[in-house]
């Protein structure tokens, strides 16, 4: 046995590339709908989807964004907190749970890009907005985007494992 044996955890860290590349990718899109768009800028690209430029104080759906400021520090303690457990869980995972290790990893990332507007800007900035005749989705990003992708093939990593076990169970 050679003197580094990489365990089961550390093998599944490798997927942290992946909340890299989200970061990278965010922070690029970012900068450039903020220096190419004015606030609240329209750019039509189809009848139901513009690029846009809107700054977001608050969390989801701009949740909390008309608090008095305090909520900025507030979402970047919590998301820096959710991203240590998210490392943690995505250490602790067997190496058959991939799709699990994809999906924190996106989370992760996404988390982070939001976290860095924060705190360097204050607000998250926000680009891609999608609507209908006059009802429109709260405009969002490539972070959020990769949180959102991420919460659902959690969703789906439990509906392939619930399976599993039932019929292991059937056995």
């Amino acid at each position: 046995m050679s003197a580094f044996s990489p365990s089961k955890s550390y093998s599944m860290l490798r997927w942290l590339w992946l909340s890299v590349v989200v970061i990278v990718l965010d922070q690029i899109s970012k900068h450039y709908f903020n220096t190419s768009l004015s606030l609240y800028e329209q750019l039509s690209v189809t009848p139901f989807f513009s690029f846009t430029l809107a700054y977001n104080t608050g969390a989801a759906f701009s949740f909390l964004s008309h608090a008095s400021g305090w909520q900025r520090w507030f979402f970047v303690v919590v998301a820096l907190i959710v991203s240590v457990v998210l490392v943690i869980w995505i250490k602790r995972l067997r190496s058959d749970e991939k799709l699990q290790a994809v999906a924190l990893a996106l989370v992760f990332g996404g988390a982070l890009g939001n976290v860095w507007d924060r705190i360097v800007l204050g607000h998250v900035v926000d680009f891609l907005l999608f609507y209908y005749d006059r009802y429109y989705f709260p405009a969002f990003n490539l972070a959020d985007s990769a949180i959102t992708l991420g919460a659902g093939l959690l969703i789906l990593d439990m509906f392939i494992h619930s399976r599993t076990d039932k019929g292991r169970q059937q056995v």
